[in-house]
């Protein structure tokens, strides 16, 4: 995507997100109903905003949602975009660089994703501490856009720990047993053979899906502070590994998300009060 067409889809959306807007989220496979805690005040479909790609995955609403949480104004994508729809890179990654000109200053990911660790079960929620490439390409590949950040942007902090201790901290005060780990992002769209979740464990996953770390990548190189979360929505741990559909990924992201919500809930309210964790 050239500057321009980024350019372009932010200052569509300018005049209708709230003023001092500063937290972004995006809501991945199954996890839409977190839009429930958001009070709405405007929601616009993707194929509205110029030049922005369309979702075409079912679990996937395809809505820019504009509103508040706890008093904290967001923006909430409910469906993101793939590199296995056939987008480009560039393409799945510009609603970050859009979020980055709009003002933009926290970026939370969430996902339903595979169970590496043999610790987890189906239905935990896990932190994202780290994340492993194995999309076999990169979206910063080609000419660096200074307007965003550097040529070889520094990625020791790729996830906020600021953010992963308040997480775990709200999750204590919740008595919600919250995981930490490290995801690994695969192409897609097959699920792993038993080889490649081994690989994938082998490799210090805890956690594998399709998505999320393109548009961090892309985030944490506009110097947007990113916070991380999955589902854990099958195993891929050897003697637990079952046949796995997308409506069975579905259904327990589905009944997973209550916790999931009321974690981003309260972080979002604790980012708007300024909050750090040991206070």
């Amino acid at each position: 995507m050239s500057i321009e067409e980024i350019k372009k889809a932010a200052e569509y959306l300018r005049p209708r997100i709230i003023p001092g807007t500063e937290v972004a989220i995006v809501l991945g496979t199954g996890l839409g109903g977190l839009v429930g805690e958001i009070e709405t005040v405007d929601s616009i479909p993707y194929e509205d905003i110029p030049c922005f790609p369309v979702s075409t995955v079912e679990g996937h609403k395809g809505r820019l949602i504009i509103g508040k949480i706890g008093g904290v104004s967001v923006i909430a994508m409910q469906g993101r975009f793939h590199y296995y729809e056939g987008y480009t890179m560039q393409q799945v990654t510009m609603p970050a660089r859009v979020m980055k000109l709009l003002g933009i200053k926290t970026l939370i990911v969430s996902n339903a994703a595979g169970g590496l660790n043999p610790g987890f079960k189906v239905g935990d929620v896990m932190v994202i501490t780290d994340h492993i490439n194995m999309f076999g390409t990169n979206p910063l590949i080609g000419k660096n856009l200074d307007e965003f950040g550097p040529r070889f942007p520094d990625m020791s902090e790729t996830y906020s720990k600021r953010l992963t201790e308040l997480a775990l901290k709200i999750g204590k005060e919740e008595n919600l047993d919250l995981r930490t780990g490290v995801y690994v992002g695969t192409s897609g769209p097959t699920f792993e053979t038993p080889a490649e979740y081994k690989m994938f464990r082998l490799l210090g996953g805890d956690a594998v899906g399709m998505s999320t770390v393109p548009e961090v990548i892309i985030a944490h190189h506009a110097g947007i502070e990113v916070f991380g979360v999955s589902i854990i929505t099958d195993s891929g741990v050897p003697g637990e590994i079952v046949e796995v559909s997308h409506e069975e990924v579905q259904k327990v992201a589905a009944a997973a998300e209550p916790r999931m919500t009321k974690v981003i809930s309260r972080l979002v309210e604790e980012i708007g009060k300024g909050t750090s964790p040991k206070s």
